[in-house]
């Protein structure tokens, strides 16, 4: 196997490809976010095709390339979750036996008594909801007292939404913080989300959320590889994810527009190492909105990008696609889905054809990774010697 230089790892947040062995459990049994979307008049993946994508175990909604140029896979998560935090964490090595807390009846005293004596505000709903639809019905209120909304939904999450002209985003970060170090223990939960919202009713949400996620309870494969003094770059939520641990430098983005536009800039720029992106608007602005045509349309989006990606690659670089888990946007459920994810590799570095079948685990993307640059895994299996000339 040759030295590897650079490998870009692309996650499209919630791209599931059908349910796992386990959905039931989770609510999920039937979900097939490649399935669903697949139906739409705007999905057009030619390129993900030659990928492999349409070879994975199971997939069936079209047929795959006869000689797929790159490899690929069909992972399972091995941890007990179906959100981004723990979906993140297990591709980097990290699996979750016990699930992060959920509040399907919302936050209890002991968290919310504290928030509001550190932030000196009031709490409005304290209950699963959806994002754009809890800004409809507490927006109002929230402008006449001050008050801010804080919401779950089924994944482990802490949300607080507050108008711009309220709560400026600077301090509703600062309100998050605080939440943060309450939210530990038991009451740990993924993330702590801030949503700032504008304009008049029934408002929009702006670009200018931010994740707090609670601190990975072990090493990863981002701590590891700088430790080594590798290079680890991290495109979009990554940095959040892993609470700002582990990366050698990063960037934010405002979606899937500027995370294509960062990644290109990336692949023309030297380094050795992991470049580590997350493409968040499949999950955020689709998924949970059950817009079925309007993810297709950011995975054709994705799809015209790839020829140039691939292109910028050099000797000695590896991409890989995967996801964290899914997001149906085809089921009553506007939540996370329990599905299979997608593992699609190619470069210069990467052997064409090699069908790995169902893995066990995402951890396994981890390991391969890591055995790329010559340290040992923490989790899972590598698949280096099957996969890289």
């Amino acid at each position: 196997m040759q030295p590897v230089k650079r490998i870009f790892l692309i996650v499209l947040d919630s791209f599931g490809v059908g349910e796992a062995p386990d959905a039931a459990d989770f609510g999920d049994e039937g979900s097939d976010t490649l399935g669903a979307v697949s139906h739409s008049p705007y999905f057009d993946l030619p390129n993900l095709d030659r990928l492999g994508l349409f070879c994975l175990d199971g997939v069936t909604c079209r047929t795959g390339c006869a000689a797929p140029i790159g490899s690929f896979a069909r992972l399972t998560e091995a941890s007990r979750g179906k959100d981004t935090t723990i979906g993140h964490w297990e591709l980097a090595g990290l699996i979750s036996p016990r699930p992060l807390p959920t509040f399907p009846n919302g936050f209890p005293p002991e968290v919310l008594e504290p928030f509001m004596q550190r932030t000196g505000r009031g709490v409005l709903c304290n209950r699963p909801y959806s994002g754009t639809q809890v800004i409809r019905d507490y927006g109002g209120e929230h402008l006449k007292t001050g008050a801010l909304i804080v919401y779950t939904s089924a994944d482990s999450v802490f949300q607080i939404a507050a108008h711009e002209s309220i709560v400026p985003p600077e301090t509703l970060y600062a309100y998050c913080r605080a939440a943060r170090d309450i939210l530990q223990g038991p009451y740990g939960v993924g993330r702590v989300i801030a949503r700032p919202f504008e304009g008049k009713w029934p408002f929009s949400r702006t670009v200018r959320r931010h994740d707090f996620s609670l601190a990975p309870p072990s090493d990863t494969m981002l701590d590891v590889m700088k430790r080594a003094g590798f290079d680890v770059l991290a495109v979009g939520k990554i940095h959040d994810i892993f609470a700002g641990r582990g990366d050698t430098a990063h960037v934010f983005t405002s979606g899937n527009e500027e995370g294509i536009a960062r990644l290109l800039e990336l692949t023309r720029r030297p380094f050795r190492g992991l470049c580590f992106v997350n493409l968040v608007d499949f999950d955020m602005l689709y998924g949970h909105r059950n817009d079925v045509d309007g993810y297709a349309k950011a995975l054709s989006v994705f799809d015209r990008a790839l020829p140039q990606i691939l292109a910028n690659l050099e000797e000695g670089d590896v991409l890989m696609i995967t996801a964290d888990h899914g997001c149906d946007p085809a089921t009553p459920s506007t939540d996370h889905s329990r599905e299979y994810t997608p593992w699609l590799l190619a470069g210069p570095q990467v052997r064409a054809g090699v069908n790995l079948g169902t893995l066990p685990t995402f951890a396994d993307v981890s390991a391969t990774v890591l055995d790329a640059f010559g340290l040992p895994p923490l989790a899972g299996m590598s698949h280096a010697e099957e996969l890289f000339l």
